[in-house]
């Protein structure tokens, strides 16, 4: 059984959304897969009994506090011991459940990633990652993986070359693909382009036979998939990157009145990138953060993923779903694995 730890109460809105989502993924999780709910029992209970679901459908951790958004972190984490999200991470070390997911306070995942679940040993600095739609004639609609997008601002090369072996094995593991290309973000695709930690990062990757490096990628090819399927930069670009992505839905989403119609204007643009490219509604569905639902800590010994704070039902949902396919993929265990002698199979 895959057992999904879920935040009742992370968010901006929970936990009424909370319980939404997790009522929503009700129809699209697999039977062996079993949500636990942590937060206030009665209000969990309550909730779920308006939408007429019965709360058998679910298993109900109960906690008396929240860890809110303007607590510090660390502090909050130690001093609120019965929080949704403390009591959630002891769940997920001791094995309880196989994964945890909030759209609660960042910081306090991240304190429970880094303090609770810890680094896998052999890795440099966790990571924030997520998932990116590419679209092409050839392939139709299909997932990238961006890292860093938030946590390490001012990555060293080595860490960045990293990432590179992190986001493979997860592209192979979570997304199915066999030999995934890991491409640097560079102003530009030549060897030697971009600053001193750009040129430095590359001839690291250059080196690692550990996964199939492709070189550099400018970001005009980031949603082609024409270059790669896992991007690598440091969390000042690369998230700089995803709100600019998360902006351009919003505005594709406000110009169609709720319809996707800036793939009208677009189109002579991007059709000159990828020829004979015809969008399609789904691909700017798959643009939508609501579609993705959070992002992935990486590097950590447990599946951990963390929504934003004003995730909606269908966030929620989505997010318990990607936190079904990570458990499922045993990543972490691979990761390991791959890490073991990583210094005498570095090079061949």
């Amino acid at each position: 059984m895959v057992r999904i730890g879920i935040d009742a109460m992370g968010g901006d809105f929970a936990p009424e959304v909370a319980i939404e989502g997790a009522i929503m993924s009700l129809n699209f999780l697999d039977k062996e897969s079993r949500i636990v709910l942590f937060g206030d029992k009665a209000r969990i209970e309550e909730l779920l009994k308006k939408h007429n679901c019965p709360a058998s459908n679910f298993d109900i951790v109960a906690t008396t506090e929240v860890i809110e958004m303007g607590d510090h972190p660390a502090k909050a984490f130690i001093a609120k011991r019965d929080s949704s999200i403390t009591v959630g991470f002891n769940y997920l070390a001791e094995g309880k459940i196989d994964g945890f997911a909030s759209a609660g306070s960042t910081g306090a995942m991240m304190v429970g990633s880094m303090q609770v679940i810890k680094p896998i040993e052999g890795v440099i600095r966790p990571v924030l990652a997520t998932l990116i739609p590419t679209v092409s004639a050839e392939h139709g609609i299909q997932r990238a993986v961006l890292m860093d997008v938030g946590l390490n601002v001012d990555a060293k090369p080595e860490v960045l070359a990293q990432y590179g072996l992190l986001g493979s094995i997860y592209a192979k593991s979570a997304l199915n693909m066999e030999n995934p290309r890991v491409a640097l973000l560079n102003i530009g695709e030549e060897e030697g382009k971009g600053n001193a930690q750009a040129k430095a990062t590359y001839d690291l990757m250059k080196e690692d036979k550990r996964y199939n490096f492709v070189g550099n990628v400018e970001a005009s090819y980031i949603f082609t998939g024409k270059i790669g399927d896992v991007v690598v930069a440091d969390a000042f670009v690369g998230n700089s990157l995803l709100k600019m992505a998360e902006a351009l839905y919003r505005i594709n989403f406000k110009l169609g009145g709720g319809k996707p119609r800036l793939k009208n204007l677009l189109r002579p643009i991007l059709g000159r990138i990828v020829p004979k490219l015809y969008f399609q509604n789904d691909f700017w569905d798959a643009m939508n953060a609501e579609s993705v639902g959070g992002l992935q800590v990486m590097g950590i010994n447990a599946p951990v993923m963390i929504g934003h704070g004003s995730s909606s039902a269908r966030a929620i949902c989505s997010m318990i779903l990607s936190m079904e396919r990570d458990i499922k993929s045993n990543f972490p265990a691979k990761l390991r694995e791959a890490l073991k002698d990583s210094n005498s199979d570095n090079k061949e």
